[in-house]
């Protein structure tokens, strides 16, 4: 980066990790209601391996004609401010850049992005901490939403991924709005899910209420719904059909600044679990998404530019 310039992960012919490339682009200057960003930290997710694989470009929800960026969670330091924009250089901050078919995204030296939908990070924070939950928090907190409280009957609600980010955050939260949780998960991965305050299961089994897939495990996570019980997932793009007088819902993470900010504060208090697995410059920007795609990770890897 020289101070004309600002690097940008992103994929031209998306094939995998190694179809990767960093450029070089003209610095971005906000607009009214916008700010720029300079990305401190940002995280790399399960849909940006799809991103980076093509998937969501064969599915039709990409369009780009040149390159597509990569990156949705962040944090950083607002740089700059367009027309109409309260807050002030130099506030530290965090978000997610939501939609599929852009050209930029948070692996970058800078990103602009909506003031509007910009959280300012809780006294103490840490950047790279922050920058692996604003997607994982605000999908987790939307899937709360989407479900709402436990009924008098039917509580029993299986969370398929519950060692993930996702999963993790969903598992606390729905156990608050009255659920009988129990988290899936792998046998090495009890003690966390434990920790949760939820059950625990490492085998798949039938029969129960709700399923909230947040492993994204699809239609196997639909068989272990019972008749006219409900499924949620997490992919839009790849709703499943009803079947057995099952519910089926998914959820379309969206930014909320409000529910970002709540749960912003609950994780800088300790009470919402944030791990990272490990930190990689944005020059080793392939070596990271290899190394999720590899499977067997705990806790966020994180980009720093």
């Amino acid at each position: 980066m020289n101070d004309q310039t600002s690097r940008r992960a992103v994929v031209r012919d998306p094939s995998g990790s190694e179809s990767i490339e960093i450029i070089n682009v003209p610095i971005p200057q906000p607009g009214a209601g916008q700010v720029r960003i300079e990305v401190a930290a940002a995280a790399i997710n399960p849909v940006d391996l799809g991103v980076a694989s093509g998937r969501f470009h064969q599915l039709g929800v990409v369009h780009q004609p040149v390159h597509t960026g990569l990156g949705w969670d962040f944090a950083g330091t607002v740089e700059a401010v367009g027309d109409g924009v309260t807050l002030t250089v130099g506030t530290l901050i965090a978000k997610f850049v939501d939609g599929f078919d852009r050209d930029y995204g948070s692996h970058a030296d800078h990103v602009v992005v909506d003031a509007a939908h910009v959280a300012p990070l809780p006294d103490g924070m840490f950047l790279n901490v922050a920058a692996g939950v604003p997607l994982a928090v605000t999908t987790a907190g939307q899937l709360v939403k989407l479900i709402g409280a436990a009924p008098a009957a039917g509580r029993r609600l299986l969370v398929t991924g519950a060692a993930g980010a996702v999963g993790a955050h969903f598992a606390i939260l729905a156990k608050e709005h009255g659920w009988e949780v129990t988290g899936l998960a792998r046998a090495g991965d009890e003690e966390f899910v434990r920790g949760l305050g939820v059950e625990f299961v490492d085998e798949t089994t039938q029969g129960w209420d709700v399923v909230v897939d947040a492993a994204a495990m699809q239609a196997e996570a639909l068989r272990l719904v019972r008749d006219g019980g409900r499924f949620v997932g997490v992919q839009p793009a790849l709703r499943l059909p009803e079947e057995r007088g099952i519910t089926v819902d998914v959820v379309v993470s969206h930014p909320d600044v409000t529910l970002l900010s709540s749960l912003l504060e609950r994780v800088a208090a300790g009470h919402l679990p944030a791990r990272i697995h490990a930190t990689l410059p944005l020059t080793e920007i392939v070596s990271a998404y290899q190394l999720l795609a590899k499977g067997n990770v705990r806790g966020r890897i994180v980009v720093v530019p």
